[in-house]
């Protein structure tokens, strides 16, 4: 069984992000969303708000699973016991990111492969910071995040 994890803070999660979900999902028998605690970011949803979020989100995937976890990508992995990690790619600057991340976890763990999905033509653009920040000027999300998202951007 072909199992990947698709590991993000998704804070909130976007159609940007459900689209690499979807396209996972049908590459893999099994995909395990991670919802993490990234120490670099601060939140604006828990972790359990994420969850639920993602979980709603996803809810149409049968293959797919939302859990969250803290630690090291590679060590969740383990835990799930994945052999892939699945990574968005936007642009040449999460490249950078991602190409110096994926190098550290092949030291760690050089059993788990790093896969990266360019998003969808129409999500290229499309990041939680900028959702977030649309919010915060009062413009209207609903053609970035899926429906369960949108609402609870509203509260």
């Amino acid at each position: 069984m072909k199992i990947a994890v698709y590991p993000g803070s998704f804070d909130p999660p976007t159609n940007g992000h459900i689209d690499i979900v979807a396209r996972a999902s049908r590459i893999f028998d099994r995909v395990i969303v991670g919802v993490g605690a990234n120490v670099a970011k601060k939140t604006s949803f828990t972790a359990e708000e994420r969850v639920t979020l993602m979980r709603e989100s996803c809810a149409d995937l049968p293959n797919v699973d939302v859990v969250a976890f803290d630690g090291l990508t590679v060590e969740f992995a383990r835990a799930q016991q994945a052999r892939f990690v699945i990574r968005g790619i936007r642009a040449l600057s999460d490249f950078e990111y991602e190409f110096e991340m994926a190098n550290m976890n092949r030291q760690l763990a050089p059993e788990i492969e790093m896969i990266f999905l360019m998003p969808s033509p129409e999500f290229l653009f499309l990041s939680a910071s900028r959702v977030k920040e649309l919010v915060a000027f009062g413009v209207s999300v609903e053609r970035y995040v899926p429906n369960a998202v949108a609402r609870r951007l509203k509260r």
